[in-house]
């Protein structure tokens, strides 16, 4: 501090004064007072040192926060930020710990500070970040600093994990369990929490599905507890809709059959300071105790549910989309992609007149909400149009073209590979170099020692990152003179293989993929398909809406025509017969029956044969027997004599009669008609009590 007055300059001096205040946790903040006001306590010395009261900045809006990343460092962002556009002639903090404990932010502000000419102070001393030896002592002490919370890290997870080990580990429980009053793993003692857990395990049980246990639940209107984490009401329970992310949770949750576990995953930092989970194998846990406490399940019922979800997950998992075609008739299966919401559509299967149709189905949002589906689109009429597409694509001037975009492609690759050795080289240039500087150091000097070697483990971690994604970008050959012939040659082919039936539909399949990346469809007033080929090449089909089943079921136009000129002459049975000879059937292609066309008679409202009959002044019997001045049953008799000329208007036999003409007397007709009576009496089979009414009719 005895040069403090010559590292501090007017420049210095008419800039601003920034004092970050930081603690770890709010623990700390709470409980640890006093170094909370030390740290405040440095405005003095900045007084002290030539300030004004009006040019210290305070920063603590980063209490509570850990100085591990600069990610969520609101605070440490906007000092960085102001050191960055020279307004900053100081920063203060009470050490370097508050500052930063991550050796990368520490530099970073450490180079900013000596680029600006800004000073740092802590409670030891006063630096210049633009002289070699405070710049030396601060890279140290900054070093220590993340050491320092290493080691307090791996003690602290030390402990953890030996508790853990011994399944004595006090960690946050899932929805349904509690701890005793000495620490052992209780069932909620809340009746209804319990009823509920069981409830959905034997929904599950019964139905065999997450998605139908979810829609079981809606269905009958029933809720689940979720237990709230943090904000007012932490702790306390709230009954909400269960969802499909959250049952699959519970059937994941080993705690529910009874078993402690720990460690089941690990965690990851991206590059932007993020965390990610990756799952781990079983085998790979830290610590799992199958039977520590009651559960709601066995564990054999437990690996039972296990092997239903993945059972389950085969036809839906990410895997899905890199498995071989198979023989199904959706074609576009698994390359389908839906345009409302952007997810992979699934397929659903029909029967139409004994033959599967597809339709693709996006119900990612169904599933997790046990809702209807996002939308759906038939394949038939998708296919047709993908096919005739392909067919028109494949051409030899098409390929030809194909082939030489796919020469530029390999060209351009080829030279991005070239960039991407070099940088592989590079990486590897500086790997030998931090090498060489940690070899020289002497190794009693372990300060410099491990920053040296943290710097060449980090290098050679890059080169052993690049050099693996060198290795995975896989080089494609360019085709010879005799393949180029030979794809050339295939286009004249395509047509005639696609349109043959023998042709099987994996092998259909296997041509979709191999000439298109995806199809994106969406269903509006029309049906969209935006077609994407492996070249990058895009094509636009549109379509209209399938007509409504109540369309497709409609009987032709024809048909009901012929139905109504028949009529006039025929009954429902002989028009059936007459259609039928015709070759006309029904729209599931059954023959036409008497039922049918009595349904097509009466659904568009054709004039039945009676009225027809009635229009044309034809008589009933009671009618003609009025007209003929006889009884109804001898105009029966009349009519089997053949006599009368009949009409029948239905297939029971049932007729009208045209009237009588007035040529001749009633009575000479009656005669006439008695005569022949007697002569037919036994062929007709007329009793002679008719006979007797006949006469006295006469």
């Amino acid at each position: 501090m005895g040069d403090s007055g010559e590292k501090i300059k007017s420049q210095h001096l008419r800039r601003n004064a920034y004092l970050y205040v930081r603690q770890s946790t709010l623990r700390q903040v709470m409980e640890n007072t006093e170094s909370t006001e030390r740290q405040y306590g440095l405005r003095q010395r900045a007084i002290q040192l030539g300030w004004n009261q009006e040019q210290i900045v305070v920063i603590d809006s980063d209490l509570g926060q850990s100085g591990s990343s600069a990610v969520d460092r609101e605070g440490f962002q906007y000092l960085v930020a102001e050191v960055g556009l020279g307004r900053a002639g100081i920063v203060m903090g009470l050490e370097v710990s508050r500052l930063a404990r991550n050796s990368a932010d520490w530099h970073r502000l450490l180079e900013m500070c000596a680029l600006t000419e800004t000073l740092i102070l802590d409670e030891d001393g006063l630096y210049d970040p633009a002289h070699f030896n405070d710049r030396l002592l601060l890279g140290l002490k900054g070093t220590m600093s993340e050491a320092e919370l290493h080691v307090l890290k791996a003690r602290l997870q030390g402990g953890i994990l030996n508790k853990a080990r011994r399944g004595e580990l006090i960690i946050a429980l899932p929805m349904g369990f509690q701890y005793g009053p000495e620490g052992q793993v209780v069932l909620d003692p809340d009746r209804q929490i319990q009823e509920s857990l069981r409830v959905f395990f034997e929904t599950f049980r019964r139905t065999g599905s997450a998605t139908a246990t979810v829609k079981a639940f809606r269905e009958q209107g029933l809720t689940f507890p979720h237990r709230v984490r943090g904000g007012l009401n932490n702790g306390e329970v709230a009954w909400k809709r269960l969802l499909h992310s959250r049952a699959l949770w519970l059937l994941h949750n080993p705690r529910y059959a009874g078993a402690f576990f720990y460690g089941r995953t690990q965690q990851r930092r991206h590059p932007e300071g993020g965390i990610r989970y990756q799952k781990l194998p079983r085998q790979e846990w830290a610590a799992f105790l199958p039977g520590a406490h009651p559960g709601y399940i066995s564990w054999e019922q437990f690996e039972e549910n296990q092997r239903r979800l993945f059972e389950n997950a085969q036809a839906y998992g990410s895997e899905r989309k890199k498995s071989l075609p198979r023989e199904g008739p959706a074609l576009l299966q698994g390359i389908v992609i839906c345009g409302r919401c952007g997810t992979r559509m699934t397929v659903r299967y029909h029967l139409i007149r004994d033959r599967l149709v597809p339709d693709y189905v996006c119900q990612r949002q169904g599933i997790e909400q046990a809702e209807p589906c996002c939308q759906s689109v038939p394949g038939a009429g998708l296919e047709r149009a993908i096919g005739d597409l392909l067919i028109e694509t494949v051409t030899p001037l098409t390929l030809e073209v194909s082939l030489a975009v796919e020469e530029e492609l390999f060209r351009r690759r080829d030279e991005a590979e070239e960039l991407r050795r070099k940088h592989v080289e590079r990486l590897r240039y500086e790997a030998d170099m931090a090498r060489r500087r940690y070899m020289q150091v002497d190794p009693d000097n372990r300060l410099v020692a491990d920053e040296l070697e943290g710097e060449w483990n980090e290098k050679l971690k890059a080169h052993k990152e690049a050099l693996e994604a060198l290795k995975q970008d896989t080089k494609t050959r360019v085709l010879g003179s005799e393949e180029r012939t030979r794809v050339l040659a295939l286009a004249k082919d395509f047509p005639r293989l696609w349109n043959d039936p023998r042709t099987p539909n994996r092998e259909r399949k296997r041509m979709i993929r191999l000439l298109l990346e995806d199809v994106t469809l969406n269903k509006g007033s029309e049906i969209t398909a935006h077609v994407r080929f492996r070249g990058g090449t895009t094509q636009t089909l549109a379509w209209p809406l399938p007509p409504p089943i109540g369309e497709l079921r409609k009987n032709p136009a024809y048909i009901v025509a012929e139905v109504d000129r028949l009529l006039d002459d025929y009954t429902q049975a002989q028009i059936a017969a007459i259609l039928s000879h015709k070759g006309m059937h029904t729209v599931d292609g059954k023959p036409l029956t008497r039922m049918n066309i009595r349904y097509i008679q009466e659904t568009y409202g054709l004039v039945s044969r009676y009225d027809r009959l009635r229009s044309r002044d034809m008589l009933t019997m009671a009618e003609m027997g009025e007209r003929l001045n006889v009884a109804p049953l001898t105009v029966k008799c009349w009519n089997q004599a053949g006599f009368l000329t009949p009409h029948h208007y239905n297939d029971k036999n049932e007729c009208l009669f045209e009237p009588p003409g007035d040529n001749a007397p009633v009575r000479a007709k009656h005669k006439g008609l008695v005569a022949a009576l007697r002569q037919t009496r036994h062929s007709r089979k007329i009793t002679p009590k008719h006979h007797e009414e006949v006469q006295c009719e006469a």
